[in-house]
């Protein structure tokens, strides 16, 4: 599976290391992915995603899963969050 978090497509990046003596040379950045189990207010479930560490704090600040997916850009989201979102909207 891609390292890719679902909800806000934070990816690998690239940059180098550095050595005592300048020497550089490729590495890549990986996101720290955790799976986990967001639970929703509105449809009463748990959802499971494969989420970034510094997104499960976004969410904790802005309220919970289902007001973050209500913020959330549509083209960051991963086809299970967009799944999600789509059934928060027909709930309400």
């Amino acid at each position: 599976m891609a390292r890719r978090c679902e909800l806000t497509g934070i990816g690998p990046m690239t940059g180098n290391n550095v050595s005592h003596a300048k020497n550089r040379t490729k590495r890549r950045f990986l996101p720290n992915l955790c799976n986990v189990t967001l639970h929703s207010d509105r449809l009463g479930q748990g959802f499971k995603f494969k989420v970034s560490a510094s997104t499960l704090r976004t969410v904790d600040h802005i309220g919970g899963l289902d007001a973050f997916l209500a913020k959330a850009d549509d083209a960051k989201l991963s086809t299970n969050a967009l799944k999600v979102k789509r059934k928060l909207a027909k709930a309400s």
